[in-house]
């Protein structure tokens, strides 16, 4: 526990000050209302004491001892009062976010750092000329991808309420409002913070994929759909500002979803949900640009005698009244001579036949842009720009980004799955043992198309076959544009990939002879990184798949999976393995004269790859980007990056910045880098043996199931996929997500940092501590990796840690042991490489909003470890208990905002 040290606050941070004293006694007045003034005199009780621990450094027990014995009805609720101080945290500092945003925009200020106008500035001062930087937004490919892994799936209603509070924060960003309105702004808060107490956070019911997909939808088709043109004027104000260059800007932005499409190790998922998935989000999007044409609509009210409207619009409008009778019957006849407003009402309509599959409808997004770009055209040419065209051109901004699919849906499955098909397709119940060579020569006459498998009825082949024959549907129905990639979880030789493409050809996913599929191997385990660049070789010197991949452009896509392959062998050697992968798998794809992107598999914590997303990129290894970033979005990063307008800009803005910055000046060549990567091997290698020693000693799986609430996360109601892969006997077979959740609501976070400290020391003995120092100081690649656990470590609390370990009974002292060990051995290194005495001193805003929630979590943490060890004590059938740990977990996780 790192010492309590004030102020709170940063100077320039008043504002926040402010709200969340604002926000905090309504939170009080709330609680005292809802549950009474005995109740919220106990909510004080304890945070005075949590407070007093931290200034003071109380023990642990004397806060313990004041939650213990609990009702569980009465735990639940000051479960609940504490978070929902969190939340009002949480989005005092979001909205604080945005009111710096503002501040940096006001007329004299500096650029923000970090946004585009920053990060041009950054590249001319670097030496990058404007036709250079044109020349990359062309190729640039920018791609989050929303997972179905909702470790925090928060409810629509409740996403209503915390919009309207964000909103009531923002009005007051103005001073001249009068007192009848500051006080309707604090009504509309009260109210929002009162309905949002009485509704409960989840449902008890296990979310189906549906849920998922809406839970999802909801950031595509309100947030991002909204300000998706705003990033594209910033960017162009951006260069007019630096470079004094108007172009007309690319498509740079695409969005993906896994939802619907995410087969692996979930029985929920398959060919009738990509197919509901999809027909969802067309009619979503569909929905949305039906709107917008109707606004434009009554925008465009130009009429005949005052303005002119383009020959080619004339025409266009003709034709659809002719194509489109009933409709143009439809239009009122005192708007007859409004040729803008009688064309638009026509796109509405047809856009409606689009949603009905009526072969009159638009046929792609292409013809949509058509009539659009029309309009936009003539309004241009008729004096019109400032009397709606960037209404028009927002729209078809939006149109570029989004299609007629909203997202591209991916598709994964397990590679044994793949296997258990074939070997019932071939009749060889040994095929999956068969040697990679072996299997790969088998399957290439199916995976080309010169032989074809006899009909099977297998229930593993018949799903098979109906995924892949709903893609081809799909790309029929929708075009190619609305599925992304076919990911293979657990890739391990070419024969893994020749696999989906026979099955495809088998499932009827043919087009030209040729199966229209990118299909993306994961790379996962350590060892399965360190290999990838002998299966990816193997692949591309594979004649069946090089035509292949002749006939997808000769783009090879890979993705790299941070969140196993951290479960795996520790943080380390994880970081360390993707990094190398990288720079290999780069020197494959040269030599075969491909082009290779990457797809990286984050997840929301820094154990599982969470990262900022300057540094992660600028400390890539150099070609790594290239001006491509696909990378998934899941958890409550999808709430925290993208569910408040202004801070979606703000992160996509810092997105687009990071990845021209990394593409156009990645870090120079380092003579040293060779020697760096020496000692990295040694440091990763070590670390790995302290962390597998760890994991893998005897009686490690109970230790984990007691010392942690891993029992209490598997029986929430997060998601539609199940915990773990199968009875777990050891690590690999639980999940990554359940896994870093665990350890992060006991509080020690362990995957984050174990294993770090012995290496450090180690190779300092090997190498010398200067020798470490200077990596430390002069490697991104390593002062980002020692900076991501720093972070980590600040948000540790050893106490509370050891009180969870100690539910293990005599487990606790052989392992909790080797955990207060290794952790003072990380720190101290870590600090001594950094030349710091204490944790985040170069962080000071991270590190106050740490200390700010400290004393809220805590209580919340000691309430979980009472509750646990009463549920248990019930043999887990105590419902009432389970409900109160449940908002214990979610507390936590919204106080430490992070997961899995």
């Amino acid at each position: 526990m790192e010492p309590s040290r004030e102020p709170e606050f940063l100077p320039p941070d008043g504002p926040l000050r402010e709200d969340v004293s604002r926000l905090g006694a309504m939170v009080g007045r709330m609680l005292a209302e809802q549950g009474g003034d005995t109740f919220f005199a106990r909510v004080e009780q304890v945070r005075t004491a949590a407070i007093r621990r931290r200034r003071e450094g109380a023990s642990v027990e004397e806060l313990a001892a004041s939650l213990a014995g609990l009702d569980a009805d009465d735990a639940e609720a000051l479960a609940r009062a504490f978070a929902t101080y969190f939340q009002a945290v949480n989005t005092a500092e979001r909205v604080h976010r945005i009111r710096r945003r503002r501040d940096y925009q006001r007329e004299g200020s500096a650029p923000q750092p970090e946004s585009l106008l920053d990060v041009l500035g950054r590249l001319k001062a670097a030496g990058v000329g404007a036709d250079e930087l044109v020349g990359w937004l062309d190729r640039l490919w920018i791609e989050p991808v929303f997972t179905a892994h909702p470790t925090e799936a928060v409810r629509r209603s409740l996403l209503e309420k915390e919009q309207a509070i964000v909103a009531s924060l923002i009005d007051g960003f103005d001073r001249e409002r009068t007192p009848q309105e500051r006080r309707e702004d604090d009504d509309r808060i009260y109210m929002a913070l009162s309905a949002g107490w009485q509704t409960a956070e989840a449902s008890p019911v296990r979310p189906s994929v549906q849920d998922e997909r809406e839970h999802v939808d909801f950031y595509l088709a309100h947030p991002l759909y909204r300000i998706v043109p705003a990033l594209y004027e910033s960017l162009a104000q951006a260069l007019q500002t630096t470079y004094g260059v108007a172009i007309k800007l690319p498509r740079l932005l695409r969005f993906a979803s896994w939802v619907g499409g995410d087969m692996d190790g979930n029985p929920n998922v398959g060919a009738d949900t990509i197919a509901d998935c999809l027909d969802s989000q067309r009619a979503l999007v569909l929905e949305r640009y039906r709107e917008d044409v109707a606004t434009l609509a009554r925008l465009l009210s130009q009429t005949e005698g005052r303005v002119a409207a383009s020959a080619a619009l004339r025409a266009r409008l003709a034709d659809y009244r002719a194509r489109f009778p009933a409709a143009a019957a439809q239009i009122r006849p005192r708007h007859a001579d409004m040729p803008y407003r009688c064309l638009l009402q026509l796109v509405g309509a047809r856009l409606a036949l689009t949603g009905d599959e009526s072969s009159d409808g638009y046929p792609s997004s292409g013809e949509l842009l058509d009539d659009l770009q029309l309009i936009a055209d003539s309004l241009f040419q008729h004096r019109g720009v400032h009397a709606g065209a960037y209404a028009v051109e927002r729209l078809l901004c939006r149109v570029r980004s989004f299609g007629f699919h909203l997202a591209r849906l991916d598709v994964r499955q397990d590679s044994r799955v793949h296997d258990d098909a074939l070997a019932a397709l071939l009749a060889d119940d040994g095929w999956a043992a068969r040697q990679a060579d072996e299997r790969a020569r088998q399957l290439r006459d199916y995976a080309s198309g010169g032989a074809r498998f006899a009909i099977s009825h297998a229930e593993v082949v018949v799903a098979l076959y109906d995924v892949f024959a709903t893609l081809g549907n799909t790309r029929r129905r929708y075009g190619g544009e609305a599925v992304g990639l076919y990911i293979i979880s657990m890739a391990r030789s070419a024969a893994d990939v020749l696999a989906v493409l026979a099955l495809a050809r088998y499932g009827g996913l043919v087009q030209d002879d040729n199966v229209p599929l990118n299909i993306a191997p994961l790379f996962e385990t350590v060892d399965d990184l360190k290999n990838a660049p002998a299966t990816l070789r193997a692949l591309l010197d594979d004649p069946v798949y090089r035509r292949h991949l002749a006939a997808r452009g000769d783009q090879q896509w890979v993705m790299l999976g941070y969140s196993d392959s951290g479960k795996d062998g520790g943080t380390l050697a994880s970081r360390w393995g993707l990094q190398r992968a990288q720079v290999e798998l780069l020197e494959v794809a040269h030599a075969a004269s491909i082009q290779l992107a990457f797809f990286h598999g984050r997840g929301g914590s820094a154990s599982r790859g969470g990262a900022r997303i300057t540094p992660a990129l600028m400390s890539s290894p150099r070609g790594a980007v290239a001006g491509v970033l696909r990378v998934t979005e899941q958890g409550e990063v999808i709430h925290r990056k993208y569910g408040i307008r202004a801070l979606a800009l703000r992160n996509l803005e810092q997105t687009v910045g990071a990845v021209l910055r990394a593409s156009l000046r990645p870090r120079v060549d380092e003579p040293r880098e060779a020697r760096w990567r020496e000692q990295m091997d040694a440091l990763a290698a070590a670390s790995r043996k302290t962390y597998r020693a760890f994991v893998e000693r005897d009686g490690f799986v109970d230790y984990f199931r007691t010392a942690t609430p891993v029992d209490v996360i598997e029986r929430m109601t997060l998601g539609s996929r199940p915990a773990s892969r199968r009875s777990m006997r050891g690590v690999q077979d639980l999940r990554a997500i359940p896994w870093v959740f665990a350890w992060t609501q006991c509080r020690s976070i362990l995957p984050g940092w174990y294993g770090l400290g012995s290496a450090l020391e180690q190779g300092v003995q090997q190498f010398g501590e200067a020798a470490l120092a200077e990596m430390a100081r002069d490697w991104p690649f390593f002062c980002n990796l020692l900076d991501d656990v720093e972070m980590v470590l600040a948000k540790c609390d050893l106490p509370i840690a050891e009180a969870f370990s100690k539910l293990s009974g005599p487990l606790h002292e052989e392992f909790f042991g080797l955990i207060r060990a290794e952790f003072a051995r990380t720190r101290h290194w870590l600090l001594r490489l950094k030349g710091s005495e204490v944790l985040l001193r170069d962080e000071p805003r991270l590190a106050a909003s740490i200390r700010l929630r400290n004393p809220y979590v805590d209580p919340m943490s000691l309430l979980q470890v009472d509750l646990l060890q009463r549920w248990r004590a019930s043999e887990r059938q105590d419902d009432a208990v389970l409900q109160a740990l449940v908002a214990c977990v979610n507390g936590v996780a919204q106080g430490l905002q992070n997961t899995g």
